[in-house]
């Protein structure tokens, strides 16, 4: 990632820390233990299952940036620097485990990374008086022993860091090992067994490891152990590919398209640069993620598997209705209590009796058709969550079927939130005339709930 502007500190480690939400003291073990559950009670595991847009800053962002852009960015990940003593941004006045927790609650997928010893060849490094580079001595037996050492030694330090912070096991810690000369045989075996000293501990603190690099450096460095040496390397389980491309995938001439795949790859496609979102500027690196089993949505289960999602909600009368989409109806009135009887795709009295007793309860013209406006609103209607590519789940279904009814989606009804939902959002934004992010926010869930096309 690039320098200078580069790379959080955490809190160092001390023989205690005082949380200011609610002065809760709580212990650093030493390396190698675990710390008291405590320090991560509530907080799910990150990033999770996860397709989408992430960005990373060298300062964590206060609260008031954070809730802009998940509000309006399309960003859902972001990358945060949590320790190393090799890193930028020493200080962070944001990061602290309340910060942590309160970003996992509201929905973003974090990317802890981790700066400490670089490459022997690297020359900006060492950057304090305190910190240092990996050693490059191969030693008598030629493994670069000293090397592995320090590797897993970082990995406790960087372990108990993100403990601290409150960052649960079995999520994914980034090492970030800035790009070097990779046709310097010292300076690159070094690191490599500093990698597999610095994996290998990782794994066994219960945390999923992976690496940060420049895709011509590092990341072809792992990837080139991995195919010529196979087996003789514990490489990191996920990849962090730097390449300012300006694609937004996770691909790379530098390597071997095999690697990491299916769902352990990101890309930083995009490097330091403003954006604006929300009335709010920062500085990023921009990046895209395909990570676990990617985004992904258990399956619905309405009225004994019936189908909900179609391309098209048209216009219910007594002469002309789709049973198909009668039923749906039907469905989704006994959910709502206004209809008890079968789902049998007749548009009946009783089914016509439900129809006047949702548009009445919700302002609308009572009558005996039921309009395409109506399945808009009806479709959309419920919570107003904010969701943006990665978001998936059952506020995805409804905000793809309310789309579909307003003619402007023709989305399979995934339940994820993929690209073809955000450019159907942005369809419909420009069509209302409002602000075009992609995003779906609580003006957007307005808009569908007042039934607008």
């Amino acid at each position: 990632m690039r320098f200078p502007r580069r790379l959080s500190a955490v809190l160092a480690p001390l023989v205690g820390l005082v949380l200011a939400s609610g002065l809760l003291a709580v212990t650093i073990a030493p390396a190698g233990t675990t710390p008291p559950p405590a320090a991560r009670r509530t907080n799910v595991v990150t990033p999770g299952d996860f397709t989408g847009y992430g960005f990373d800053q060298c300062l964590a962002p206060d609260q008031r940036k954070m809730d802009a852009w998940l509000r309006h960015s399309p960003f859902l990940a972001v990358g945060i620097y949590i320790s190393g003593d090799s890193r930028a941004c020493r200080e962070q006045p944001n990061l602290t485990p309340a910060w942590i927790s309160t970003q996992l609650a509201n929905g973003w997928r974090l990317l802890p990374i981790a700066l400490g010893p670089q490459a022997s060849c690297q020359p900006r490094f060492p950057r304090y008086k305190d910190d240092f580079k990996i050693n490059p001595n191969p030693g008598a037996s030629g493994t670069y022993a000293i090397a592995q050492g320090q590797g897993s030694t970082e990995a406790d330090k960087n372990v108990d860091d993100a403990l601290v912070l409150g960052i649960a096991p079995g999520s994914t810690i980034w090492y970030d090992l800035e790009g070097f000369d990779l046709t310097d045989t010292h300076c690159r075996e070094s690191a490599l067994r500093f990698v597999h000293g610095w994996t290998t501990r990782v794994l066994a603190r219960g945390f999923v490891p992976g690496m940060y690099s420049s895709a011509g450096s590092g990341i072809k460095m792992i990837d080139d152990a991995r195919v010529q040496r196979p087996g003789q390397f514990t490489l990191p389980s996920r990849i962090w590919i730097a390449r300012w491309d300006g694609i937004a995938n996770t691909s790379t001439s530098y390597i071997r398209e095999d690697g990491w795949r299916p769902g352990g790859r990101v890309k930083q496609y995009l490097g330091g640069h403003n954006e604006t979102w929300g009335g709010v500027t920062i500085n990023i690196d921009s990046n895209y993620l395909e990570l676990g089993r990617r985004s992904v949505a258990d399956a619905e289960s309405w009225c004994g598997g019936l189908k909900t999602s179609y391309w098209s909600f048209p216009r219910l009368t007594t002469k002309k209705a789709k049973a198909s989409r009668v039923k749906v109806l039907q469905c989704f009135l006994t959910a709502r209590g206004l209809y008890a009887g079968k789902v049998n795709g007749r548009y009946n009295k009783q089914t016509r009796n439900g129809v006047a007793q949702w548009q009445t309860g919700r302002g609308r013209t009572a009558g005996k058709a039921f309009t395409r406006g109506d399945w808009v609103s009806f479709l959309a209607e419920g919570s107003t969550p904010v969701l943006k590519v990665g978001s998936a789940g059952a506020d995805v279904f409804r905000v793809q079927r309310a789309l579909n009814a307003t003619g402007r989606g023709k989305l399979g009804g995934s339940g994820v939130y993929d690209r073809r939902t955000e450019s159907a959002i942005r369809a419909y934004q420009r069509a209302r005339g409002v602000t075009v992010t992609g995003t779906t926010t609580p003006e957007v869930w307005a808009a569908l709930a007042a039934g607008r096309r």
